[in-house]
């Protein structure tokens, strides 16, 4: 049998802080086999190796390729990444520009010069908090304004908090890069490759809600919004299983149960553009979930424990809240299992395991009793 697979102190302290994490076999039988055996979104390969997409402009009739590739968003003259010698270095630059086109401009930068082989990971160290413009106001959840007293019409008013939180995303995801990019020993290249491809997508996706609202007349930061999303981050910023369960299974996983809502109401609000837009940024979102359940796997694989138990652990030591309604066909697409997040699939899960017994029980005494009486039987 092979070594067990043991990690260094200071990364199972990075991973799992002063959570006491049990030591379950991988491999161990538990009423959380489907945890143990999850179904991976038949897509996470394709999706790493896709082309750079430079579509990050909504045309007549979805996204088109922008006349500007990531090769020519600057010149010599303007380019302010010329100096940087990592991703790391990069992701932290941008994590320090404060103006949203410029931080999404910069992301698209870094992913393709890493993509393109031009820059190693490196290392660097993150700032506390990304660099914010001065709008939106950036208030508590309570004080966000309803859609009636935003000023914004309705379809303007989710668009522009749908911009915010990809626009967060970004960060977030630049973040786990730059944050945990010291342990890249042990997470490997891969980790680091799948969530700046995700920050990728992210800027791409916050294009599209920026032109959107332009075309309504409107534009980022023309009302409040919250700082939840990155209070989220900050929690989990010396956890990195704590990381992957709070964002991508998490909160990305709540965009895809908010998604088919938004678009059903954008559609009966009649701005068709709109609910097209939302749908497919729905619909890529499938992809971050999958890379988060990949990579939790991993980590719980590597520390020894069970995903489930583990996930729901991380989540009450974090304080980090599940609120349903849950889209479960996009959650099982993305390979999340419901076990996780969903207690009833538990209680029903056991209870049906419960009554498989019953059943086998009830089959084998039946089996038996008409062997005896098979046994019994005078013969003819």
């Amino acid at each position: 049998m092979p070594p067990k697979f043991m990690l260094p102190t200071s990364l199972r302290h990075t991973l799992s802080s002063t959570l006491p994490l049990k030591t379950h076999s991988f491999s161990s039988s538990s009423s959380s086999s489907s945890s143990l055996h999850y179904k991976q979104w038949t897509g996470l390969q394709n999706w790493r190796e896709t082309p750079l997409n430079e579509k990050r402009t909504w045309g007549p009739k979805g996204p088109v390729a922008t006349t500007t590739t990531s090769t020519g968003l600057y010149n010599d003259n303007n380019d302010p990444t010329v100096s940087v010698t990592s991703l790391s270095e990069l992701a932290t630059l941008l994590l320090s520009t404060s103006d949203p086109i410029e931080k999404s401009k910069l992301s698209h930068l870094a992913y393709s010069k890493w993509r393109r082989g031009l820059l190693p990971l490196g290392v660097s160290v993150p700032p506390i908090c990304p660099a914010r413009p001065l709008k939106p106001l950036l208030v508590s959840p309570k004080e966000i304004p309803a859609p009636k007293s935003s000023g914004l019409p309705l379809n303007a008013y989710m668009l522009h908090n749908l911009a915010h939180v990809e626009l967060n995303a970004i960060d977030l995801a630049w973040d786990t890069v730059v944050r945990f990019s010291p342990y890249i020993d042990v997470l490997g290249e891969g980790f680091f490759a799948d969530f700046a491809h995700v920050a990728d997508d992210e800027s791409r996706h916050f294009s599209w809600c920026s032109q959107r609202l332009a075309e309504l007349g409107f534009s980022y930061g023309d009302m409040p919004a919250h700082n939840l999303l990155w209070r989220e981050c900050e929690k989990s910023s010396g956890n990195v299983a704590a990381r992957l369960a709070a964002i991508p299974l998490v909160q990305e996983a709540r965009g895809l149960d908010a998604g088919p809502r938004l678009v059903k109401k954008l559609i009966g609000f009649g701005d068709l553009r709109t609910s097209d837009i939302v749908a497919r940024i729905a619909d890529e979102e499938v992809a971050h979930v999958a890379v988060g359940v990949f990579w939790f796997v991993s980590v719980c694989e590597k520390m020894g424990c069970v995903p489930c138990s583990t996930f729901r652990d991380l989540l009450k030591e974090y304080d980090v809240e599940l609120k349903g309604p849950f889209n479960y066909l996009a959650r099982d697409e993305a390979g999340l299992p419901r076990d996780w997040y969903d207690s009833s699939s538990v209680d029903k899960q056991e209870n049906t395991e419960q009554l498989s017994e019953v059943y086998e029980r009830l089959a084998s005494i039946i089996s038996m009793e008409k062997e005896n009486s098979s046994l019994n039987s005078d013969p003819q």
